[in-house]
């Protein structure tokens, strides 16, 4: 192999932020592009300095690529990613790992099968803040938990879901889940990451704004195995945009999260408690150096697909309880 780890990546509208990340991180190589769109494939090779093609299969074929990065519709990360684990390529998703659980079984076990390594791509995570926050609440520096609230109400007109490649993507069932499948998964992925295993689920999923497939805002009541209870909230329907909060309550402290900003940390019986002064592990700041660590050092990537399934259980159970009437158990 290579001193280099090389990447491909396929699906440029979000994947053309991590192909720039690719050709700019110390230990990676980004070698070709991918997209139905040749002047999209074009343009990022030109700007990128890499080779294009619109073909998935022939970027499979490539002997010079280690790495690939599937950025595609999503429901179909998992079909793709599947590919490339069976070519022999390492291989990670953006978020969602996929839009059903079965399907995010199936990638895991050809994955583990081929032997190579998965990862799903969840940019929050790396961060040093949100790991400071999930120590702060594991930790018990906020005492027992009690509530933890998930807040999304986002914006997005008829022309997001009437635009994008293949065209109305975000629209179609069979691609996209809707706003807690697509927009509130990052946060579906912290409030789990941080609470630790969700335990029940009793939702509610509809369409009210939009001329879409999926749906435009869901709610749902959980109980985390800890037994501390939750509120999720996702929509885009709100106009204006109000951005995504995050609250955690505790017997002894209440922590407020605001658009990837922690806004508030309170502890009763410590005033000057801060979250500067947790420590925590360093770590890669993005997927592609969590990559480049994982193929070259054997580091355990940040999210792994089992770790990256969870979320994907989360949303689907919202959506089978707002389809049954009834609470979803989950065993996470």
């Amino acid at each position: 192999m290579s001193d280099l780890v090389r990447f491909g990546i396929v699906g440029l509208g979000m994947g053309a932020n991590r192909a720039n990340i690719a050709a700019n991180t110390e230990g990676a190589k980004l070698v070709c592009v991918c997209d139905i769109l040749e002047d999209k494939a074009k343009k990022v090779s030109e700007q990128l300095k890499c080779e294009w093609t619109t073909n998935y299969e022939d970027m499979l074929d490539r002997d010079d690529i280690d790495v690939v990065g599937v950025m595609t519709p999503s429901g179909m990360h998992a079909d793709f990613a599947m590919m490339a684990a069976k070519a022999g390529k390492h291989v990670y998703t953006t978020k969602p790992m996929d839009i059903l659980v079965e399907k995010c079984d199936e990638l895991i076990k050809t994955a583990e099968e081929a032997g190579v390594i998965l990862a799903v791509d969840f940019g929050e995570r790396y961060g040093v803040a949100n790991k400071r926050v999930r120590k702060a609440i594991q930790s018990g520096a906020m005492g027992r938990m009690i509530l933890a609230d998930l807040r999304m109400k986002w914006f997005r007109d008829q022309g997001y879901y009437d635009g994008g490649s293949p065209v109305a993507w975000r629209s179609k069932r069979r691609y996209e889940g809707g706003s807690a499948a697509n927009q509130g998964v990052h946060f579906l992925d912290l409030l789990q990451w941080f609470m630790g295993p969700v335990k029940t689920v009793y939702g509610k999923s509809g369409t009210f704004a939009h001329d879409i497939e999926t749906e435009d805002c869901s709610i749902a009541l959980v109980e985390f195995a800890s037994g501390t209870w939750g509120v999720i909230q996702t929509t885009t329907c709100s106009n204006p945009n109000l951005g995504s909060a995050l609250e955690f309550t505790g017997t002894k402290g209440t922590l407020s999260w605001k658009d990837s900003k922690v806004v508030l940390y309170s502890v009763a019986d410590n005033p000057d408690a801060s979250l500067d002064d947790i420590e925590v592990e360093p770590g890669p700041a993005n997927i592609i150096e969590d990559m480049v660590s994982a193929v070259t050092k054997g580091t355990p990537v940040i999210v792994d697909g089992y770790e990256g399934k969870k979320s994907v259980e989360i949303f689907c159970a919202i959506y089978k309880s707002s389809r049954t009437g009834k609470p979803v158990e989950l065993n996470q």
